[in-house]
């Protein structure tokens, strides 16, 4: 008999991978420091039509910045959440917000 030359049809062997893309890790890896080491500044940004307050970069952990957030958001009875490394509060909340974080023993540029 004779052996074909072509074969027709998908070939699944055990280096098939139906995921074609790798996807990175978000895992970033940073050094934890206390609340005196950290030299946060403010930047303010217009979305919508309204002000959004955002104080960078914190160098705490997922379970600590949730809550500082919380404290934040409930001191100044504003809305807020976090993204990477940043806390952003709804309106122009720069002075009370600033006054809150150095009695936390933060400080700033």
């Amino acid at each position: 008999m004779k052996k074909n030359l072509f074969e027709i049809g998908a070939k699944f062997d055990d280096s098939w991978s139906s995921d074609n893309k790798q996807k990175a890790s978000k895992k970033k890896s940073f050094e934890n420091k206390e609340p005196v080491k950290h030299h946060l500044y403010f930047a303010k940004e217009k979305r919508r039509g309204k002000i959004v307050t955002i104080i960078k970069p914190f160098f705490l952990d997922e379970k600590e910045l949730k809550k500082l957030l919380k404290s934040l958001k409930s001191k100044l009875g504003s809305g807020g959440t976090i993204k990477e490394n940043s806390i952003e509060l709804q309106g122009e909340v720069q002075e009370q917000a600033k006054a809150i974080l150095q009695k936390e023993g933060f400080r700033f540029k």
